[in-house]
Formats: C-alpha cells, sequence, structure tokens
C-alpha cells in the first residue's frame, strides 16, 4: 500500500543504523498535529519483533502548567522556554547507561502527569517523539542528543486541518469528563469551537512552527514528507 511505503522504507533504514551498533536513540519532530505519535508507532510495529522499538513522547519533559503559569508562559506552551531540556538531555544520558525514569504527558488534562512516569530501560531502538530538541550548537552535548533526528513535514493546510480535527476530537470527549482540559471550552458552539481552535493555532503553533520546529528539517538527517491521504514518503537520507 502506498501509506506503507515511506514508513517501510524508513523502518528498514533505522534497522539497518542499529544493527551497526548495539542501540539506537532516534529523534522524530515536526510541526504540532503532523501525526508524529501516529508515525512512530507504525515505525514501532514495522521494527518487530526485531530490533523492536519504545516509543517516548517529549512532552512528559514539558514544564507542569504550575510553573508554565507562574512564569506566564502558557499561551507559550510548546515553545523551546517550556520544555526541561536539561531533564531531557539526562533522560536521554540515563539511557545511553542502562536505565532513565521517563516522565508523562495526559493530553486530555493537558498536564504532566506524575503518576504515569514510567523506568524504561535501554531497548534496541528508542524513539523521542515530539518537540524540544536542541539545534546543534547548543549547550548540550552529543550524548545528550538522539544519534539521528527524523523530520515529519506536511504541507501548511494539512496540517492546520490535522490541528482542527484534534482539537476538536479532544473537545467532544471533553463532553462526558469534567477533568479534561478541554471541559472548560464546553460552553461553545461547534463553530465558536472551532474559531477558538483556528485562534489557537494562528497565535501559539504555527509561530512555534516557523520560529522553532520548521528550522530543526534543516538539521535532520532523514526528511519525511505526508500528504493528505497520509501517504508518508522519504524526501532526504543523509544517513548514507
Amino acid at each position: 500500500m502506498a501509506e506503507r511505503e515511506g514508513i517501510d522504507e524508513v523502518a528498514s533504514r533505522l534497522r539497518a543504523l542499529q544493527e551497526e551498533r548495539d542501540y539506537l536513540i532516534v529523534g522524530l519532530t515536526g510541526s504540532v498535529a503532523v501525526g508524529k505519535s501516529t508515525l512512530a508507532k507504525a515505525i514501532a510495529e514495522t521494527l518487530a519483533p526485531e530490533p523492536g522499538a519504545e516509543i517516548v513522547g517529549t512532552d512528559g519533559f514539558l514544564l507542569p502548567n504550575a510553573i508554565l503559569e507562574k512564569r506566564e508562559l502558557m499561551m507559550r506552551k510548546g515553545f523551546p522556554e517550556t520544555y526541561d531540556r536539561e531533564a531531557l538531555a539526562a533522560a536521554i544520558r540515563s539511557i545511553r547507561l542502562g536505565q532513565a525514569r521517563i516522565p508523562a504527558y495526559d493530553h486530555e488534562t493537558y498536564d504532566v502527569n506524575p503518576a504515569k512516569a514510567r523506568t524504561l530501560s535501554r531497548p534496541d531502538l528508542l524513539i523521542l517523539e515530539g518537540l524540544g530538541f536542541e539545534p546543534p550548537g547548543g549547550p548540550m552535548g552529543e550524548r545528550d542528543r538522539p544519534d539521528i533526528l527524523i523530520y515529519l513535514d506536511a504541507e501548511r493546510r494539512d496540517i492546520e486541518t490535522w490541528f482542527l480535527a484534534r482539537f476538536m476530537r479532544f473537545w467532544n470527549a471533553a463532553e462526558h469528563d469534567p477533568t479534561s482540559f478541554y471541559a472548560q471550552f464546553r460552553n461553545m458552539t461547534v463553530p465558536q469551537a472551532e474559531a477558538f481552535a483556528m485562534s489557537v493555532w494562528r497565535k501559539i503553533n504555527l509561530p512555534n512552527l516557523e520560529e522553532h520546529i520548521l528550522p530543526m528539517r534543516e538539521h535532520a538527517d532523514i526528511v519525511l514528507k505526508k500528504n493528505a491521504k497520509h501517504e508518508v514518503s522519504v524526501v532526504e537520507d543523509r544517513t548514507r
């Protein structure tokens, strides 16, 4: 199937890279709502059973909402300064040594969830998917970063469509979940909720994409492109 070709190709390349060493740590980044989590799962499933892969979302390394509110950063959530990059780097170093404590994020409550943290033993292949990666030239050392970086790209209009669909999915689910972050928006009509979602996209996620996320594409070892049909293809492979 067409949607599998790019996934199979990148999984095959990751398998070959992992076989050249004891383990491989892969960073997977791209815009909010571009489909990083879904792609990570598809790659992991393709790699199973050997070498197999563990997935860690970098959202767990976001600063808790209480800290973001104190620093007046809630409206910049997802921007570099809202991540604990030192904690992410420390986790990568610990994984290299054999084991790390990994924090978790709850998308329904829109906050880090300490109860869901887990201890992870180093897998043959680890996929770190999300944002918060430091570009080259920063203070972090080589062992503080993934071994290779994958960038998932897509057309802007498609990302906006997927962002709106994701927001509305959480919004609909919040109808029967008062603990959801999205419950506070349930007083809106559907058109109002959609308009609010697009305002969030334009004011927060689009500037973050343009200023901080998209530049990571130039530093990626592998660049993938997803089209409106969710078909993934390899655009560039700089690992060869």
